[in-house]
């Protein structure tokens, strides 16, 4: 069964009612354990105490927030929970937002938001007024040691939530400066071909991770005692004639060779 991430309530003008979130997604990795190389036994994380220079028990351990060089405050749970936030049990809706006005960079992660079929009600009146309207509703909700801005919109017959970054969250100072470069119309209407050729509807079935699937396929060679079969990778080199590249591009794109799962589309020279 699904782990329930919070539960809660949605407050909606006078309106409220119960729901749960859970995980939409999760990034899936090969994992690897840590192996002693001497004699390939598992590698355990050890707590160590570095005044008393021993190994401690998880039991031992608490929380201190660093104030000075060595000086802290020791926080306890019970303490964080006194001062939790009321979104930590309720998630009021603070605005309405047209649909699809939010940046994308803003989102963070994602859950789907589930109800109780005896409150059913008040959950798809919400998501029809949502859907009627073209509206996403903006509110905050506090979990895992923090208060989250979030963004509710209906999602496949349900409702959805994103986390959201704030404002100040966003690095942008590593955004670099936009360049300046000029371009001729006859670049412009090559590129914007090349644009329509690859165009297509967006199905998320159709991309895999292909270096997750290479790794796995490393181990299991590996484990079988085969050669374990290398990925070369493309040469590039930079792009001396811009308009020669893109009509190779045009030409190589209409080719039917285009395969999703095993990477993307070809990209100009």
């Amino acid at each position: 069964m699904a782990a329930i991430v919070w539960k809660g309530f949605i407050s909606f003008g006078l309106v409220s009612f119960p729901v749960r979130l859970f995980a939409a997604a999760r990034p899936e990795t090969v994992h690897f354990h840590m192996l002693h190389k001497k004699d390939r036994s598992r590698v355990k994380e050890v707590w160590y105490c570095s005044e008393e220079n021993k190994p401690i028990d998880r039991s031992e351990i608490e929380k201190g927030y660093e104030v000075s060089k060595g000086e802290y405050v020791v926080v306890e749970e019970e303490e964080l929970k006194k001062v939790a936030p009321a979104t930590a049990t309720t998630m009021d809706v603070l605005q309405f937002v047209d649909k699809d006005e939010v940046d994308p960079i803003l989102f963070e992660s994602s859950y789907y938001i589930s109800t109780e079929d005896k409150t059913a009600k008040p959950y798809v009146l919400f998501m029809a007024a949502l859907t009627e309207t073209k509206q996403d509703a903006i509110a905050k909700v506090a979990m895992h040691n923090r208060e989250h801005l979030v963004l509710i919109r209906p999602f496949n017959g349900g409702l959805v939530l994103h986390t959201l970054y704030y404002q100040d969250e966003l690095h942008k100072a590593n955004r670099g400066e936009t360049p300046k470069a000029k371009y001729t119309a006859k670049e412009l209407e090559l590129a914007k071909s090349l644009v329509a050729q690859l165009a297509a509807p967006f199905k998320a079935a159709e991309f895999t991770d292909t270096y997750r699937e290479s790794v796995e396929r490393l181990i299991e060679q590996k484990r079988k005692g085969q050669k374990v079969t290398t990925v070369r990778q493309p040469a590039k080199a930079p792009v001396t004639d811009l308009m020669e590249a893109l009509k190779r591009s045009l030409k190589s794109a209409s080719a039917p060779a285009r395969t999703k799962k095993t990477g993307a589309g070809k990209k100009a020279a």
